[in-house]
């Protein structure tokens, strides 16, 4: 039966009114610190990607070489 319980839009609403009373003079450090975490992955994906190219490219046989 348990199931059949969830939280329609004013309760959800609610929830999120609470949260916002509650948290709302530190919101804005959280998200910026949200923020700058996504571009600090973001370029530590992009470095990866490069590093794996530069290796790819290095360990490759250059044709230049065979006979």
């Amino acid at each position: 039966m348990l199931a059949f319980i969830s939280p329609g839009p004013l309760e959800l609403l609610v929830v999120v009114l609470v949260i916002l009373l509650l948290f709302g003079n530190r919101l804005p450090g959280v998200m910026r610190s949200l923020g700058r975490g996504i571009v600090e992955f973001k370029k530590g994906l992009s470095g990866t990607e490069e590093t794996t190219d530069h290796s790819q490219q290095a360990n490759a046989p250059s044709q230049s070489s065979k006979p």
